[in-house]
């Protein structure tokens, strides 16, 4: 299991961890997804509609992998519009419980599907299965 690392940083107001480690005994899954529904189609949508369809997404890459969403450590959510950052971290937040994913979160011009308004990269690590 990881844990969040404290430090002299006042606790983030949003929901994240400044800085996050796991044991090395296992696998570390690197996923990446958009809002992109069952039958292989973009899913557009409001913020928190893209931003749900993508957490599901992670959630059934993690599983897969043989995790869950608690072995996430970190995400990098890109965002085409800093408004949309509330809706995208309500929908977030509901995803996770105990330590948070260490995160970073940037707007960018664009995202390659033109629809798109939030694409989420996660990382976690796995522990081995007995």
């Amino acid at each position: 299991m990881h844990k969040a690392i404290t430090s002299n940083l006042p606790a983030p107001s949003v929901p994240l961890n400044w800085a996050v480690t796991a044991p090395t005994d296992g696998q570390i899954l690197y996923t990446a997804h958009l809002s992109i529904g069952e039958d292989g189609q973009f899913s557009d949508g409001t913020i928190e509609e893209q931003t749900r369809r993508t957490m599901e997404n992670i959630k059934f890459s993690v599983e897969a992998a043989g995790g869950t969403m608690a072995d996430i450590t970190q995400c990098l959510i890109y965002l085409v519009d800093a408004a949309d950052a509330p809706g995208m971290n309500s929908v977030y937040a509901e995803y996770f419980e105990g330590v948070l994913p260490n995160r970073a979160t940037v707007v960018v011009a664009a995202i390659l599907v033109p629809e798109a308004k939030v694409e989420i990269v996660a990382y976690a690590h796995i522990a081995d299965n007995p």
